[in-house]
């Protein structure tokens, strides 16, 4: 497992040179809210909702103060709009009384903020820190390391996310899931997988 797990990372690297976040940010807190919106909604349309957002609210004391009512405006096209935008001034507010203004460096207290989930915190933990070990398990991440046999197919975020977290070398850890995202838009895609042009169909357990 470790031979092959080597091998694909490997393969990623020479394909995604560079690891970046999809989502843009110039801010600890705004890579925060990003990833709220993002559930359920693809990190394009973030991209295009976030930066009126972060015009009307430049500041975080200002996103913590704001009107849920305008972020709602804002929000909208991003779907459940009127959680997210609950959960983005509460958790701004959250950042300013109990973490000093910044978006705190460990899961535990990540998990305390309204709307953060474990796949929030480790991507988080791993863009803003650089914390070893941080495996974002999104949709991607879970069908591919399935397909490649890293975890027994389980479709449960946090299952998975133990199942890779013994496997992959935590060094590595966020760039490989940065890099299976791209991987999974491009090649390894939920409809219309590329299989015919695929780095990693030796170790792919649906090719036959």
């Amino acid at each position: 497992m470790k031979e092959k797990v080597n091998s694909i990372i490997e393969q990623l690297k020479l394909r995604y040179p560079d690891a970046p976040c999809a989502l843009h940010y110039k801010k600890d807190y705004e890579l925060m809210i990003s990833v709220r919106l993002s559930a359920q909604c693809t990190d394009a349309r973030v991209n295009l909702v976030t930066p009126a957002l972060f015009a009307a609210y430049p500041s975080l004391e200002a996103m913590a103060s704001a009107d849920v009512a305008h972020i709602e405006e804002l929000v909208h096209s991003c779907g459940f709009y009127k959680h997210k935008a609950r959960d983005i001034v509460l958790a701004c507010q959250m950042l300013l009384r109990d973490y000093g203004g910044k978006v705190p460096d460990t899961m535990e207290k990540l998990l305390r903020i309204p709307g953060v989930g474990r796949k929030t915190a480790n991507l988080l933990l791993g863009d803003l820190y650089g914390t070893p070990g941080s495996v974002v398990c999104d949709t991607h991440c879970i069908r591919i390391a399935s397909r490649l046999g890293l975890t027994d197919g389980t479709k449960d975020p946090e299952k998975c996310e133990q199942q890779l977290r013994r496997i992959l070398p935590p060094e590595e850890s966020s760039d490989f899931c940065h890099r299976i995202v791209l991987f999974g838009r491009e090649i390894c895609t939920a409809r219309s997988p590329q299989c015919a042009q695929c780095p990693l169909r030796s170790w792919c357990k649906e090719i036959k």
